[in-house]
C-alpha cells in the first residue's frame, strides 16, 4: 500500500552521505507492482536503490523536493508508460561456456538488458556442463564482467546430465546456484529423480523439470498430428510430455519437494498441474511465448525457426495453455531462449537443432495476451516478475529498501521485429518480420539504466 510518508531531516542526511548526485528520478508512469501499487507514481531512486514512492505530483516534503530541485538528479519522465518491478526469465541459454559462437554471457545478458528483462536464471547444458563448483564461478565472473543483468546459474541434476548419478548440490550452493535442472534431457530415472528432489529439498533450493519421455519422443521432430503426417515428419505425441509431469507431480507428493515444470506446451499437461494444485502438491509451472503465440499450422514451410522441443503443437493445445495462464495453472512466462547459428538451423528440417531465440520479443508477445483480454497488464507483471521471484526466493517489487531493478514499459508502441538488429548472437526467432505493439523501452539494473530506448 502507499502511504504518504513525512520525510525526516534524518533520512535525508543519510541519503545524502551516500551522495545526491547518483539520484534518479522516474516520474510520472503507471507503477504496477501485484499486491502492493498500482497508481500513477514518481519513484525515487539513490545509491542503487529505491528510496522512495510517492503519488505523482505530491511534492510538498522537504525530501522529495530536494531531489527533484538538484541539477545533478536524472529525472526521467514514463509518462503514459508502465513501471515494474524488474522482469526475470527463468528459463535461458547463454551457450557459454562451450558453446560462444551462439552465445556469450555478454551477449545473452545484452538482449535480456534490451527485451527489459534484469535478471535471467541460465540453464545448465553448457560444455562443460555445469555441475561442479568450477563452472558455477566461471559464469558468475563472466556475468560480472558483463555489468548487465544479474545472472543466476541453474546447475544439473546429474552428473554431465547423464541421469546417471546427483552432482554435489551442497558445493553448488556455495558456489552461487539457485536451482537444478538437466533441462534439455529428462531425468528418465524416478529414483534419481526423487533422490534430487529430496536433496534439493535439503539445500532450500528448487529443481526445475525437463518433461519428456524419450521412449515416446524417439525420432519425432514435430507434433504428432495431421499436420506431421501430411508433412511426411515424424511426430512427439503429448503424451510425451505429460506423463512425465504426472509422475513429476506424483514424486514431489512422495517427498513434499517443491517442483516446477519447464515450458508447458500440452493441455493434458495444463489439466494434470491444476489438478495438482487443487490438491495441494507444491507445484509451480511455465510456458514460453511462443507455446501461446503458434501452433504446427506454422511449420508447414518446414521452417526450422519453429523447430523446438517440446514442438509446437494444435491449437486446442494453445488455447488450453492460454488458459492455464488465465486461471493461474501456469505460474509464469519464461522464454526458453536458445540461440542457434545457422550452421544448426540452415539444414534439413530433420536434421535441425531444437530452440529459438526470446528475449527480444517476450514482452511484446505477452503485451498481446493483455490486448486479446487472456490475462490483464497486472497478470502478466505477475508471470514475468512477481511469481518467478517468488518461485525462485528472490528479493523483489518495488518497495523502499530494495534494489531499483525496474522494467518500463510502452504499451502503445508500434514495430515490426528486424531479427538483425537483436543483441543476441543468433537470428533463429519465428518472429522475424511480424508487426507487434508493446514493448520494453527502459532497463533500470540496481539503479543503473542498462538498455533505453526513450
Amino acid at each position: 500500500m502507499l502511504v504518504e510518508h513525512v520525510f525526516h531531516k534524518a533520512k535525508l542526511i543519510q541519503i545524502k552521505k551516500v551522495g545526491i548526485e547518483m539520484l534518479m528520478l522516474i516520474r510520472g508512469g503507471r507503477v504496477i507492482d501485484p499486491g502492493n501499487l498500482d497508481g500513477i507514481m514518481d519513484i525515487f531512486i539513490s545509491d542503487g536503490k529505491i528510496v522512495e514512492i510517492i503519488k505523482h505530483g505530491l511534492a510538498s516534503s522537504e525530501y522529495p523536493k530536494s531531489i527533484i530541485e538538484h541539477p545533478e538528479t536524472r529525472i526521467i519522465d514514463v509518462s503514459g508508460k508502465i513501471v515494474t518491478p524488474g522482469l526475470i526469465d527463468m528459463h535461458v541459454h547463454l551457450r557459454e561456456p562451450g558453446h560462444e559462437y551462439k552465445e556469450t554471457i555478454k551477449t545473452g545478458c545484452l538482449a535480456a538488458a534490451f527485451g527489459g528483462f534484469t535478471a535471467v536464471c541460465t540453464m545448465p547444458n553448457t560444455n562443460p556442463v555445469n555441475d561442479c563448483r568450477q563452472v558455477t564461478e566461471y559464469i558468475l565472473k563472466k556475468a560480472q564482467a558483463a555489468d548487465t543483468v544479474r545472472v543466476y546459474p541453474v546447475a544439473a541434476i546429474s552428473q554431465g546430465l547423464k541421469g546417471d548419478g546427483p552432482c554435489e548440490y551442497g558445493e553448488l550452493k556455495e558456489a552461487g546456484v539457485i536451482a537444478f535442472s538437466d533441462d534439455g534431457n529428462p531425468v528418465m530415472n524416478s529414483q534419481l529423480m526423487r533422490r534430487a528432489l529430496e536433496y534439493a529439498k535439503g539445500f532450500g533450493l528448487l529443481v526445475i523439470s525437463h518433461c519428456e519421455d524419450l521412449g515416446l519422443a524417439a525420432g519425432g521432430v514435430m507434433n504428432e498430428g495431421a499436420v506431421a503426417t501430411r508433412m511426411g515428419l515424424a511426430g512427439i505425441p503429448n503424451a510425451a510430455e505429460s506423463i512425465m509431469v504426472m509422475r513429476d507431480i506424483a514424486l514431489s507428493e512422495l517427498t513434499g519437494a517443491p517442483i516446477h515444470i519447464a515450458h508447458v506446451s500440452t493441455m493434458e499437461s495444463v489439466r494434470a498441474i491444476r489438478d495438482a494444485k487443487t490438491r495441494g502438491v507444491h507445484v509451480t509451472a511455465e510456458t514460453a511465448p511462443h507455446y501461446f503465440t503458434l501452433t504446427e499450422e506454422s511449420i508447414k514451410e518446414y521452417n526450422t525457426n519453429t523447430k523446438m522441443n517440446p514442438p509446437l503443437r494444435s491449437n486446442h493445445d494453445r488455447e488450453a495453455v492460454c488458459q492455464g495462464l488465465a486461471d493461474g495453472t501456469i505460474d509464469v512466462i519464461a522464454t526458453d531462449h536458445a540461440p542457434h547459428s545457422s550452421i544448426e538451423k540452415e539444414v534439413e528440417f530433420d536434421m535441425a537443432a531444437n530452440g529459438i531465440i526470446g528475449l527480444e520479443t517476450s514482452v511484446s508477445l505477452g503485451m498481446k495476451l493483455v490486448e486479446d483480454e487472456v490475462i490483464t497488464i497486472t497478470g502478466l507483471v505477475e508471470k514475468m516478475s512477481t511469481n518467478p521471484a517468488h518461485i525462485l526466493g528472490l528479493e523483489s517489487g518495488l518497495t523502499v529498501g530494495n534494489p531499483a531493478d525496474i522494467t518500463i514499459i510502452d504499451p502503445d508502441i508500434s514495430y515490426r521485429v528486424d531479427a538483425d538488429s537483436f543483441r543476441s548472437l543468433s537470428r533463429n526467432t519465428p518472429f522475424d518480420g511480424w508487426e507487434l505493439k508493446g514493448k520494453a523501452v527502459l532497463t533500470v539494473v540496481e539503479g543503473k539504466i542498462v538498455f533505453s530506448d526513450l
